[in-house]
């Protein structure tokens, strides 16, 4: 009932043109069900001598044509009502198809809007655990199948239930024992239909869901595709997408099975209903109980009547898969957006940074960060050094507030950075991320994604401190060039410099580089540094690496150790100090003291 609910929520807007649909399956269904009606008066009171017997409203168009006798030296009225009936339920058929579609459409589209949209503004954290493949089925595949409900089969719950309405009258009028026959088995029909429709919900949940992580399989391997060739995974590859594959279909193939089940036993059903209204009529006719004209009348109403009470199998089949989809969207939907407290502190930030005894964990039992405390005064840079999870990027991702530190505080220029406006920190601080994402677009665009309003020689400014310029101009389309889905055409290193060009074209106060310059060869990660120290308005800078070549002209460095602040201070006094950066300084200086004896 949420679920119908939730659907039911979706079509705001477009509710009075399901209306308008229902209505016109309605006028639809009446001008189907008046064409036998014809036809009976014709054979049993217009060719034949039965008295006229038929709903009063039919008396009376009959007699608008001058009655019965009138019509018997004009047999082109009945047959032209027959075409009249016929194009009129055509023309009502086709505004039932353009409302309910033009609904469909519509509620569909606000649905990807609503989910896209909702999607931007998830926490960082819920995208980290979030499968993409399945996110995408989500925002597809399940939209799709609430699409394809609306379009066809929720209208068709309105044709069911008129044609069972007029119907139903219609054949009271004429023969109560013979109607009470003819709709026997329409209630077992429709229970059967609704058990059915328990067992494919769960059915078609199971189906969803494999589909769901098949696509994240594929997704996964098409985009690390080259490191699949590189250590000649393919076949682990193959393996392992057949198994999500035939999950799948075993999924599927089971609700194959129930649909072949339901359609079997339902037509059984059917024509074993057909049978008995045939074989009672035909002897109630024979024995002069009914007419030949009220036969035809039931032998054809039951078969356009069944039809549309069976068909409500399928109605409300897809009404299940509806229910899902609407459930695993919804569960999207009732995640809470992150909070970007627009409220906040929107101050100009010049990049002043303290950390007083900042603790923090993604679980609360298992902190990542201990104690830490230092202070970066603006335009200064600061070189973090540590092994891997030490919690180097959790530090630099608490000052973006991708996540809120638990305890301790964390100032900026002087402000409780919890106080200040997410959206405001992060337009002033550059995140060059250690593994760089770009779009399918030109390099210019890439670059301007930092900020849209930049000018070409703004542009060329930051590729030149990035020292990509001159690689730019290699490409036969120079910053025109696009650069294929994630910068597939571009060389790792390349990436990461122009991952740092986008950063650098919004003039941040504060840049965090997440080794980022890992990439990038020792001289390019030299003219790079030196291109950020000349650059006006000096943003203070936060360089991750584990080069210690990298980190040695910083104005301070820290040294984290199992989420402590195990050493602080400058190059030359820590080489001169016992612990873990004079361990790395003197590893690296001997590789490159052998390297330099070999290549001697």
């Amino acid at each position: 009932m949420k679920n119908i609910k939730l659907l039911w929520n979706y079509m705001k807007g477009n509710r009075s043109k399901y209306t308008f649909a229902i209505l016109s399956i309605g006028m639809a269904a009446l001008f189907s069900l008046i064409g036998p009606l014809v036809m009976k008066i014709t054979i049993d009171s217009i060719i034949g001598n039965e008295q006229l017997s038929a709903p009063y409203w039919v008396v009376r168009i009959i007699e608008g044509f001058g009655g019965v006798s009138a019509l018997k030296s004009k047999l082109w009225i009945p047959a032209g009502m027959l075409v009249a009936f016929t194009v009129f339920r055509g023309l009502f058929l086709f505004f039932k198809g353009k409302w309910s579609a033009e609904a469909a459409e519509t509620v569909s589209r606000k649905m990807r809007d609503q989910l896209y949209n909702h999607l931007q503004y998830l926490s960082y954290q819920y995208h980290v655990k979030a499968e993409t493949g399945d996110l995408v089925q989500r925002c597809t595949s399940d939209v799709e199948t609430i699409r394809r409900f609306l379009a066809t089969q929720f209208v068709e719950i309105g044709s069911a239930l008129f044609m069972l309405l007029f119907s139903g009258y219609i054949m009271l009028t004429l023969d109560l024992t013979m109607t009470l026959v003819s709709l026997a088995l329409v209630p077992v029909i429709f229970t059967f239909a609704v058990v059915f429709f328990i067992k494919v919900k769960k059915a078609f949940k199971l189906m969803d869901e494999s589909e769901g992580k098949m696509s994240t399989t594929l997704q996964e391997n098409l985009t690390g595709l080259r490191v699949v060739r590189a250590f000649g995974r393919q076949r682990h590859e193959e393996e392992r997408f057949e198994e999500k594959n035939r999950i799948n279909r075993d999924f599927t193939y089971k609700l194959i099975r129930l649909f072949a089940w339901y359609w079997s036993i339902s037509d059984l059903i059917c024509m074993f209903q057909i049978g008995m209204v045939l074989v009672t009529g035909i002897y109630w006719t024979a024995m002069g109980r009914i007419s030949l004209g009220t036969l035809v009348v039931f032998t054809t109403y039951i078969g356009m009547l069944l039809w549309p009470v069976r068909q409500m199998g399928r109605v409300i089949t897809d009404l299940g898969k509806a229910m899902v989809a609407v459930e695993r969207i919804q569960a999207i939907i009732d995640e809470p957006i992150e909070n970007m407290e627009e409220n906040g502190d929107k101050s100009p930030i010049y990049g002043n940074i303290s950390f007083e005894n900042v603790s923090f964990g993604y679980e609360t039992d298992k902190p990542i960060l201990k104690n830490i405390n230092f202070n970066v005064e603006a335009g200064q840079t600061v070189a973090i050094l540590g092994p891997t999870g030490s919690g180097k990027t959790t530090l630099v991702h608490l000052l973006a507030r991708l996540f809120d530190y638990q305890e301790g505080s964390i100032k900026i220029d002087g402000k409780e950075l919890k106080t200040i406006d997410k959206k405001w920190i992060r337009s002033n601080l550059g995140l060059i991320l250690q593994e760089p994402f770009l779009f399918a677009k030109t390099i210019k665009e890439n670059i301007r994604l930092g900020r849209y309003d930049a000018n070409d020689e703004e542009v060329v400014e930051v590729a030149q401190v990035a020292s990509i310029h001159d690689v730019i101009l290699e490409f036969d389309k120079g910053y025109e060039t696009l650069v294929g889905e994630r910068g597939v055409s571009l060389s790792g290193g390349q990436k990461q410099r122009m991952a740092i060009a986008r950063s650098l074209i919004n003039n941040s106060p504060i840049v965090v580089f997440d080794d980022s310059l890992s990439a990038v060869d020792t001289e390019t990660d030299a003219s790079i540094r030196a291109a950020l120290k000349e650059r006006k308005n000096k943003a203070t800078t936060f360089i991750i690496s584990h080069r210690i070549s990298t980190l040695s002209e910083a104005d301070f460095i820290i040294v984290l150790d199992k989420g402590k602040l195990i050493q602080t201070g400058n190059h030359d006094q820590l080489i001169h100090e016992e612990g873990l950066y004079k361990k790395i300084w003197n590893i690296q200086n001997s590789s490159e003291d052998g390297f330099m004896e070999v290549a001697n």
